[in-house]
């Protein structure tokens, strides 16, 4: 009497709800990816530029990848616009955090960078302006920033960093290195912070290239490996377009490991294929 019934088998009605739970999640995943993709399609296509400004001797290339997981969008982001006087600026940026509301602040950062350089010409200004605006804004995110200013007729670019990676570049007469320019904390964590401009002049062919930390980091990928990979691999490509080394140095970013957004904005200056042009190989 007291001896143990042996387990009941599932009935087909239990079967089939535990298929119905299975095939609900599984949709339920798969909405989630579309959903990612499809806001990362809306970042690209609205919230940042189509097109960047260049004039003759001078190219200019972006590109940018999310995040390969999640929703982990929105950090990462880049700017380009000519300014009143005919100068062209440029900006790249990562954002803390990546989801949809890091994609709002990004919009904010590069709209306020927008309207505050269109009546102050130092980089410095421009930056400690924008840092300013978001501190009083209170929204406890901040970003990392570098600002460049570029005169297309005397080649002489200005540049101001907000605690973001190091710029790379290379010149077509073998020259290269990574840009060691003085910084501010990143923007939106105190108020009246003030950010050292830089000047250098482009006076050679070659290519000034800007990236956001998932283009040269990872996991167990340090910075500074990173940054050396990417200044040989510049170097040598310096001769190709700059869209094509924009592709290249985005896709030298998956030796990373890395799970971060990544965007890469290119500068190349002097002639397309200038002395010491080297293949533009895949």
């Amino acid at each position: 009497m007291n001896r143990r019934r042996p387990p009941r088998s599932a009935s087909s009605e239990e079967l089939l709800t535990t298929l119905q739970q299975l095939t609900s999640r599984a949709r339920r995943e798969v909405e989630l990816h579309r959903a990612r993709l499809e806001l990362a399609e809306v970042l690209q296509r609205d919230m940042l530029p189509a097109t960047l400004p260049a004039r003759p001797g001078l190219q200019t290339a972006a590109r940018y990848t999310p995040a390969r997981s999640g929703l982990d969008i929105g950090g990462d982001w880049y700017d380009g616009f000519v300014l009143p006087d005919g100068a062209l600026a440029f900006a790249i940026g990562d954002v803390q955090g990546h989801d949809v509301e890091a994609a709002a602040f990004m919009g904010q950062v590069r709209i306020a960078m927008r309207a505050i350089a269109a009546t102050a010409t130092d980089p410095g200004e421009v930056v400690a302006r924008t840092n300013d605006l978001l501190v009083s804004a209170g929204s406890g995110l901040f970003a990392t920033c570098t600002f460049v200013r570029l005169d297309p007729r005397s080649r002489e670019l200005y540049s101001a960093r907000a605690g973001h990676v190091a710029a790379v570049w290379a010149t077509t007469d073998g020259r290269s290195g990574v840009t060691s320019d003085e910084g501010g904390l990143p923007l939106g964590i105190q108020a009246g912070e003030r950010y050292p401009v830089t000047r250098r002049r482009l006076t050679d062919p070659g290519a000034f290239v800007l990236v956001t930390d998932g283009v040269v980091e990872g996991p167990s990928f340090p910075v500074d490996r990173g940054l050396d990979a990417v200044t040989r691999l510049v170097l040598a490509r310096v001769g190709c377009g700059a869209g094509e080394l924009a592709d290249a140095v985005l896709r030298a970013a998956e030796q990373t490991g890395h799970r971060d957004d990544a965007a890469v904005l290119v500068v190349r200056h002097g002639p397309a294929h200038g002395p010491g042009h080297r293949p533009c190989a895949a």
